[in-house]
Formats: C-alpha cells, structure tokens, sequence
C-alpha cells in the first residue's frame, strides 16, 4: 500500500515548528526536532514492504498547497498526519485538505493530543476516519494489512475508526518489547530528510536525533509522553544494537556532528548505558561522534565519566526547580542537593549540562521561583531554559489544572503566541500568567548577561571550532529574546 506520512505545516511564516518535542512550538533558540515517530512508523512500514513518502512541511517551510501537491503526486490510499496539542485545528485542517488531493486519501491522526483525547478529534471534523493511539508503528502495519485485505478493523488494538456516526474505540495495544525489531530511525533521515535541516541549540550542528528506548519510568505529573504515549515502563534496544547504529550514522551520514539520545531517561538502566560506552569506545565511534542524553540526576561518577570517554559530550538533566517543595509537588523523586551534586559530578567529569527549569508547578510561589533562579546560577549549567509549566491533555498537571480552573482557556489554538512561541495558560492563586512569564523572561537574562557567564562563552567559542558554531547560530536566532521583554511568551 502507498501510505504518506506527514508533518503538516504550521505558521511557517515565523519559523519552524517542532511538533514532535515535549513542549511543542517555534522556539527562540531556533531548535528543530525531527519528526522521529513518523519517521520510526516510516521506517517500520517500508520494512513490511509499503511504498513510504515522509513529508516534513515544518522542517522545508512548505505551505498547505505544497504540502498537499506533494502528497497528491504520491497518491496515497493512507495519509498519516502527526499533530500536537497547540497545533490541532491546524492539523485537522492540513488533513482535511490532503483528503481533498486526488486519490482521496483515509485519513488517521495521530500523535500524544488525540491518544488524550480520541473523541474530541474524532468531533472535529467528521471526515477523519481513524485514530492510532499512543506508539502507532504495529497499529498502523496492521491497519494497513486489514485495509489491503478489506478486513474490518474492528480488531486492530490502539486504533479509533468510525462506525456511521459513531466513534469505536479498540482496546490499547501492548507496548512493543522488542525494539530491535524496529529500523534504525536514521536510514529513514537519510532517504525521506536533510539533516541539514534540523538543529538543537545546545548540540553540535548538524546532529541527528535517535531513540534507544522507550518508556520512563518517572512519574513526574507534568510530562505528556509517558503519560499519553509511551508508558512509564522503559523498554529498551540491546546495546549492540545502538552501537550499530552509531556506525550507520558515522558511516553514511557523514555531516552528522552530534547524535541525541531522545529517550527521557537514558541512564535509568546504568548497566545498559556502560556496556553501549564500552562498544563505542571498542568500535572507535568516541573519534568520530559527539552525542547528547537525557538523564536523571542520580547518575553516578563512574558513568558519567564511562560517557564522557565514550564521546558524550552534554546531559540534560531535568532539574525543573531548585525548591524542594517544588519537587515534591511535581512528583520529581529528587533532593536539591542531589541536583547540585549532578552539576559538580558532571562538570568534573567534563560534561556540558543543558538545565531545565520551569515555573506554574502546584504551590509555587515567588519564593520558590527565586530560589530555583538561585540554584540555577549556583550550579550554572552551560546552557538553561526557563519556561511556564504547559498543563498538556492527559497528564495530572491537565486534570489539577482543570479541576482548580486555572486554565485560562481549553481554545488549544490559544496555547502558542500569534508567532508560534510557548505561551502560559495557567493563572494560579498570587501568580498569575503574566507573573510567570515575567519571571522565565527576567531569569533567562539574569542568566546569561552575568559577567561570569559571558565570559565562560567567550573561552568556549574561542577554544573550540564546534562550540563557536552552534553557538553562533543559536545565538542569531535568540537575540531578539534575550535582549527584548516578550510580552506573553517563554522559551
């Protein structure tokens, strides 16, 4: 079967939107995620013998018609449209317009916003015709398979479809166990994507995102992907199976700097992260590439160290607050001075840290946002965000959020500034959303004017040729921010 998959275009016009991040929107840094589930799917589906076009409207700045011709020139039996909680009117219009192209298309919409809220999609507009919920790549091979075959699809696990006017809901599929199973991601960027296409302010450009599992096992009441998408039960390629992909990438993507780990936690399973360092360092990719992970903040020395060697080069650790009741409150599972003992660990180890910070959790207050602005500056991570908590469907932080009507609208076409920036949408008691603004836009200068910090950069870009590249180029894209007040926007 001919299927298209598509990352539809979304206010192009002011930058490039990254759908596919945890907190999706046009970012000052000028970051760009690749479109990586559509990308796994793609890669899963031309496996199992489906003619595959992936189509990222966000990273060409391709408009809806030309989007839309380019589909059509495909001509599809399926189309696929990826979507995000701000962006959803858009998409369900960006669908509705390819299912208007001349093979007239079925449309299935997937992505975390409609595995939150199936229904609510499916009532938008009565000509989507299903819905893959949650990780799509088998519910997607085998909606194929029964559409080939003319089957009902009334056995497909994860999916939504309609019957007449209603909306049938299957069962939720089992997670997939065996990941291996699953095409490098990269041999998808290489046939259907540019890399040059896409960046990570705090990465060596160009880079080239990847995961080696899925899952968290994490609780943190804020954060949509484990909470509407992949589970809190973290599955995970083998560490050989990582490691031959670092040699795919070293040997046939040959522009490709940097490679980030999206997983959210990369070093829950420390045993698995060391027997992947010793194989990199065994296979000499340490020489040849730089890569990035998202960690947890009870990594210990010894690890951090093992990755460095094996050609690490930054952590992202979620730090999110420097107030201990903030911790607890958002379910974080860690100390303040666990965090500062990460930021000393690493920097000893010679890990670069990107900091997480944000703002708008339950029972913050002033002085919890000033003492996680003190933490941040004390532990002083090379590069930090600070941004108002996103209350995403399907997470706790949305029912807390809803139940104590602090929302200031569920209009998601609101959720994102006219230019596609992060915007707040949480009032709580004493704080209102413009406080929160205020505070991650005043923290972020305080951040990055300080003298100290100024001058670290400046020994950074003089030092090392790589450094001075990314930086430069994120820095052209978030001057605007750092040196202006937005007004109703963070990140």
């Amino acid at each position: 079967m001919r299927i298209a998959l598509v990352n539809p275009p979304f206010k192009n016009e002011y930058g490039r939107f990254s759908r596919a991040s945890r907190s999706p929107a046009i970012t000052k840094s000028g970051t760009l995620y690749y479109p990586i589930w559509l990308a796994y799917a793609c890669g899963y589906l031309e496996k199992h013998g489906h003619e595959v076009l992936l189509v990222d409207s966000c990273a060409e700045r391709l408009d809806l018609e030309t989007t839309a011709s380019r589909v059509e020139a495909f001509r599809p039996q399926l189309a696929v449209v990826d979507t995000s909680t701000p962006s959803i009117a858009e998409d369900v219009r960006s669908a509705m317009r390819i299912k208007q192209t001349a093979s007239a298309p079925l449309i299935c919409m997937v992505g975390t916003h409609p595995s939150a809220l199936p229904g609510e999609v499916m009532a938008m507009d009565e000509r989507i015709d299903f819905i893959a919920r949650k990780e799509y790549d088998d519910t997607l091979l085998e909606l194929v398979q029964c559409l080939e075959a003319g089957k009902s699809v009334d056995q497909v696990l994860g999916l939504c479809y309609r019957r007449g006017s209603e909306m049938m809901a299957n069962p939720e599929r089992p997670y997939i166990e065996d990941l291996d199973k699953i095409p490098f991601v990269t041999e998808v960027y290489k046939k259907h994507l540019r890399v040059e296409d896409y960046f990570f302010a705090a990465g060596e450009y160009p880079m080239a995102m990847i995961m080696t599992g899925r899952g968290c096992p994490s609780r943190c009441f804020f954060c949509v992907y484990p909470q509407t998408f992949h589970g809190h039960k973290y599955r995970l390629r083998s560490a050989r199976n990582v490691a031959d992909e670092f040699s795919y990438i070293a040997r046939e993507l040959s522009l490709v700097k940097s490679v980030g780990i999206e997983d959210d936690t990369f070093t829950a399973d420390t045993v698995r992260v060391k027997e992947i360092c010793e194989l990199l360092i065994k296979r000499s990719l340490h020489k040849k590439l730089h890569w990035w992970a998202n960690t947890r903040v009870n990594l210990d020395y010894e690890t951090m160290a093992l990755m460095k060697k094996a050609g690490c080069r930054l952590v992202i650790p979620g730090f999110e607050a420097g107030d201990q009741s903030m911790l607890n409150s958002m379910k974080k599972g860690t100390k303040v001075d666990h965090q500062m003992r990460f930021a000393q660990q690493a920097n000893q180890a010679g890990l670069l840290i990107h900091g997480c910070f944000m703002a708008g959790n339950r029972g913050e207050t002033r002085e919890s946002m000033e003492n996680t602005l003190k933490f941040a500056m004390k532990a002083s991570p090379d590069t930090a965000q600070f941004f108002p908590m996103i209350p995403y469907p399907g997470t706790e932080a949305f029912k807390w959020a809803t139940e104590n009507n602090y929302l200031e609208t569920t209009d998601y076409s609101k959720w994102l500034t006219e230019d596609g920036l992060h915007q707040c949408v949480i009032n709580l008691p004493g704080l209102p959303a413009k406080e929160l603004v205020s505070f991650c836009n005043d923290a972020r200068k305080r951040y990055y004017l300080r003298p100290r910090y100024l001058w670290k950069k400046l020994v950074q870009t003089v030092l090392h040729a790589e450094e001075r590249k990314r930086t430069w180029i994120s820095l052209r894209q978030f001057k605007k921010f750092l040196f202006t007040r937005a007004a109703h926007s963070n990140q």
